[in-house]
């Protein structure tokens, strides 16, 4: 008996449905933050990583340990502290003596190699622990000693950061802000959300979780965003978008070349088409629109435009600059069909 082969819209719906599941299931937990929760599993079905910046008592830590609950993949947690070691994160070579006397080195698997891995406050280690995050982020691979291991797929970092507490820390160099796809901003919940918070975090009351996707589902789906179809209308904006934050080109405005010291590199433009995909995929669209680039720039963005002294003395943040840009940068002119 043959079955009928499901269509592309078929399985953009069910990926919208489990979309919205995964979503009623973090938010047993988590109340408000739709817009984060979106911009997360955007990351995690494009393969990409996660900067959650916010003040203390945000439930950053608690949202990523409850994700890793949903799904059914590996987590691991590490503690940024000043004295941690990069073999601390990637692991190390132990000299280990057999039965026959003969001795052989054998390497340790450290935290990095999981699926998710929470890096916990990780402005509170010195840079070259920091950067012991790298490769693994970039090429999915830690190279100790001669040797070069894989790490498991799916493999996705989320890091926290505080942004009020500078005693103490060290800021992440620009190379390593530009390996994450997005800086995500956590704000304070709304009046409402807060009495919410306070009623359910009171009581002794606990939640269960369900598993939503394993990761050879997560695998699949991150393979259905990549088919999600983008038009060259689309690929013309975002470029005209990235090279417009970019104080020296020629398409700058006059405002940009006055208040921002550097712009976004061609990884911006990626990851802006990555995210308008995954946002597609998740409204069970076929193809990206301009509005969904423009629901995922400030994120994408935001750590990867610097504005200088006269922009600060002016009140003028990232988020300004880019929000007029979004106003301001007019979408490509599509060529009338002449017969």
């Amino acid at each position: 008996m043959s079955t009928k082969p499901r269509s592309l819209g078929d399985v953009l719906q069910e990926f919208s449905q489990h979309r919205r599941l995964m979503q009623d299931e973090l938010q047993k937990v988590i109340v408000g933050q739709s817009d984060v929760i979106e911009q997360i599993f955007a990351a995690i079905f494009t393969r990409g990583h996660c900067l959650l910046v916010g003040v203390p008592g945000l439930a950053k830590t608690l949202m990523v340990s409850t994700l890793a609950q949903i799904l059914d993949i590996r987590f691991k947690r590490i503690q940024f502290t000043p004295d941690l070691m990069p073999s601390d994160i990637t692991g190390t070579n132990v000299l280990e003596e057999e039965a026959s006397g003969r001795r052989n080195f054998r390497f340790v698997e450290g935290p990095v190699f999981t699926n998710i891995l929470l890096a916990d406050e990780i402005n509170r280690t010195p840079p070259k622990t920091q950067a012991a995050l790298l490769q693994a982020m970039q090429e999915r691979e830690v190279t100790v000693g001669q040797e070069t291991y894989a790490l498991p797929e799916p493999f996705f970092t989320i890091a926290t950061q505080n942004p009020i507490e500078q005693e103490g820390t060290y800021p992440l160099p620009e190379a390593q802000l530009d390996r994450f796809m997005f800086n995500i901003k956590v704000d304070y919940p709304t009046a409402e959300e807060e009495e919410r918070i306070l009623a359910s975090t009171t009581r002794s009351e606990k939640v269960e979780i369900r598993k939503v996707l394993s990761g050879k589902a997560i695998l699949n789906l991150q393979k259905l965003v990549g088919s999600v179809a983008v038009s060259q209308y689309i690929i013309e904006y975002v470029s005209r978008l990235v090279r417009a934050t970019r104080p020296k080109d020629a398409s700058a405005p006059e405002y940009v070349r006055q208040l921002v010291d550097w712009g976004a590199g061609p990884r911006a433009g990626q990851f802006l088409i990555q995210g308008g995909k995954a946002l597609a995929a998740m409204d069970g669209r076929f193809s990206v629109s301009i509005d969904d680039v423009k629901k995922i720039a400030i994120p994408v963005l935001r750590h990867r435009v610097s504005t200088n002294f006269q922009a600060q003395a002016e009140g003028y943040t990232t988020e300004d600059v880019i929000e007029r840009l979004l106003r301001e940068t007019p979408p490509p002119v599509i060529a009338k069909y002449e017969k």
